[in-house]
């Protein structure tokens, strides 16, 4: 594509060099780029795609966008001299491949809870309908039942378009996407065409990026600011942010709950460890998902898949086959009816939601041990409430390594201890092995007892220090509770 066109709604306060070159490809990675490439030299966080020019130039790049000129120019090359290189490379994307997010239905979804779990639902029920579709999840990515690994919640933005120029020419009709906050915040998702936006909820997460919870929430918002008129935005009416999420959108604005009259209503009958009996629509439904959240999410799911479109019945008949997303309230059961649970719940109001569900259908009052950990260099607001939490729900509590990364396990684990009150002191063990700790755990239980290991769910690793060292939550316990 021609640099000038390229630049089209790119705001650009120079060019120094010639607009009128074909470019081949376009990078932020020095590594990736060849001959006749264009490369955006980003600002980050934790470097600056400045120091990467001369290497960029070496590699072919034949135009370079940038914030300030360096000091060595190379001859023959074009300069583009912006204000803000990440705030233009979602145009430049947008013109490179030609809008494509138009060519497919992009649905994406935001919030603190639920993201992973109603995007994979969307999935599977679009597939078991015989929709192809892509999926964008901190699980994995998929374009139909292609499966590529996933490094972010949502990846960078030529990344995306990468992918949903993969989709599209696979034939996929829809694409399931999640959209976190820091995505939002780094413009990732910026000028993408979004024909439905969900907001799931919002609780205290990532304030260690966010600093203040209605910065947070502000960045959430911006989701659905940007929506065009003939989107929709299909908001959570239970959450008392819905209303701020939809205050300023130009989209359509639904609503679904449990609790309230709604565009989109359902209420929880019965459930158990084996799933939920709901009833949506009039409708009696078993489904094999656990929870009044994950009845949230089927609920989001069932009205998406109504606003594209599809029958009512076939819709219900298959949201009645979906299966929990890895990591998300996953069983483990033993001989002695030793029920084991593995959710990601990395957040307070996700682990008291999971804790909650496990009481209500605990009616016998069963023993119950959580095992639960916190992220290093990552929100330390959180650990004392986290331990709270636990405390509060479970009969005994083993506090263990979650992903430490470059931070002290005991430091971590101290922090959390300042939530755990006299009284419930001794209900706590501390076991920094995590290994170590998911046995200790089988060892103390007895006959329908429950053990909730939390925070890592789907993950397949451990982070400890600049290493990822492999750890399955599900795998351990299974192994573990398979002669218990």
């Amino acid at each position: 594509m021609l640099l000038r066109k390229l630049l089209n709604n790119v705001d650009f306060i120079s060019i120094k060099g010639n607009e009128d070159i074909n470019i081949n490809n376009i990078d932020f990675n020095s590594k990736k780029i060849n001959n006749n490439d264009l490369f955006i030299a980003i600002k980050g966080e934790n470097f600056d795609g400045h120091i990467f020019i001369d290497d960029a130039v070496l590699n072919g790049a034949i135009a370079i966008v940038v914030c300030e000129l360096p000091a060595k120019l190379h001859k023959d090359k074009t300069y583009i001299i912006v204000k803000d290189t990440a705030l233009c490379l979602p145009y430049i994307a947008k013109n490179f491949y030609k809008n494509i997010s138009k060519d497919i239905h992009l649905i994406g979804v935001t919030g603190t809870n639920g993201k992973t779990s109603i995007v994979s639902l969307l999935h599977q029920l679009f597939t078991l309908m015989g929709e192809k579709s892509g999926m964008l999840s901190t699980v994995q990515n998929k374009i139909g039942s292609l499966k590529i690994d996933s490094t972010h919640t949502t990846p960078d933005i030529l990344t995306i378009y990468r992918l949903l120029k993969k989709m599209v020419d696979e034939k996929c009709k829809y694409c399931f996407m999640e959209v976190s906050s820091h995505a939002l915040d780094q413009y990732r998702v910026k000028g993408l065409n979004f024909d439905i936006a969900i907001f799931s909820n919002l609780t205290h997460d990532h304030l260690d990026y966010h600093k203040k919870f209605s910065i947070y929430r502000d960045v959430k918002k911006s989701f659905f600011d940007f929506l065009d008129k003939d989107a929709y935005a299909l908001l959570n009416k239970d959450d008392k942010n819905a209303k701020k999420m939809g205050e300023s959108t130009k989209a359509n604005k639904l609503y679904y709950s449990l609790k309230t009259l709604a565009d989109y209503t359902c209420k929880i009958i019965e459930y158990d460890f084996e799933g939920t009996l709901i009833k949506i629509n009039n409708h009696d439904l078993w489904i094999k998902l656990v929870g009044d959240y994950n009845v949230y999410n089927v609920l989001a799911v069932f009205a998406v898949a109504k606003q594209l479109g599809f029958p009512e019945e076939k819709v219900l008949r298959y949201i009645s086959m979906l299966d929990s997303p890895e990591g998300r309230f996953q069983i483990v059961s033993s001989r002695n009816k030793i029920t084991g649970i593995v959710d990601y719940a990395h957040t307070p109001d996700a682990l008291e939601n999971i804790l909650k569900v496990i009481n209500k259908i605990n009616v016998k009052n069963f023993k119950i041990i959580t095992i639960i950990g916190c992220g290093g260099d990552r929100d330390k607001a959180k650990r004392p409430i986290m331990a709270k939490v636990a405390c509060s729900l479970s009969t005994n509590v083993i506090f263990t390594n979650d992903n430490p990364r470059n931070e002290d396990p005991k430091k971590i684990i101290s922090q959390m201890m300042i939530g755990v009150s006299k009284s419930q002191s001794e209900k706590v063990i501390v076991i920094e092995d995590r290994l170590q700790a998911i046995k200790t755990a089988c060892a103390l239980v007895n006959r329908n007892d429950i053990i909730l290991l939390a925070g890592k769910g789907h993950e397949k690793y451990q982070e400890l220090k600049a290493e990822k060292i492999e750890f399955d939550d599900f795998k351990e316990l299974k192994i573990l509770l398979k002669d218990n």
